[in-house]
């Protein structure tokens, strides 16, 4: 699932994406297709799906709250609703949603409510947004499967909701560690194999 020239994405390793032209000007002229997880601290989930091959970009941000335009700071003070999430923009001919889960439940904890590592409260829960039946199907069939099969010693709490509006975080958060010129730290566990 990670490409070539690509760190696999359980080692925390996410390649520079230098294309120039915007995640919308993609989306305007492909059939790319967006997918929005959240898996707690959304530097940590956004790094691990930019490793995977057919995926074009990932953007954080809020989504699933009841405030218009919400920011960092209001998001953290547990007013909002909003879960911090990772919208992916990726190629269906390349990775399937199905793949995408897999990586999602790799990449954190779903077995603990409102909290992954240190990290608490309501926006970092672990939830999937859907935009259609099949992916609605596929995350319940998924997250069922994984359940079913006791490997986590715990159920999932995993929330899967219909797609809600994505509020793209303010720009200091977007390549967060790639900025910083730092490993991935936060959310990335390996849970399952």
């Amino acid at each position: 699932m990670v490409g070539r020239g690509r760190q696999r994405f359980r080692r925390g390793r996410a390649r520079i994406d230098s294309r120039i032209e915007s995640s919308l000007s993609r989306q305007m002229s492909s059939t790319h297709k967006f997918a929005v997880f959240g898996a707690g601290c959304f530097w940590g989930v956004e790094s691990a799906f930019r490793a995977v091959e057919g995926v074009a970009d990932v953007a954080v941000g809020y989504a699933g709250g009841t405030v218009a335009k919400p920011n960092y700071r209001t998001v953290c003070g547990g007013k909002t609703g909003h879960a911090e999430v990772v919208q992916v923009e990726y190629d269906p001919a390349q990775v399937s949603f199905s793949q995408l889960l897999e990586v999602f439940w790799q990449i954190h904890d779903p077995t603990t409510l409102n909290r992954q590592g240190p990290d608490v409260g309501t926006q970092y829960r672990s939830i999937i947004f859907y935009s259609d039946e099949h992916e609605r199907n596929a995350a319940e069939e998924s997250k069922r499967r994984l359940d079913e099969s006791g490997k986590l010693g715990r159920p999932i709490v995993t929330k899967i909701a219909p797609a809600a509006e994505f509020y793209r975080a303010e720009e200091y958060h977007q390549r967060y560690y790639e900025r910083m010129g730092i490993a991935p730290t936060c959310g990335i566990h390996g849970r399952v194999d």
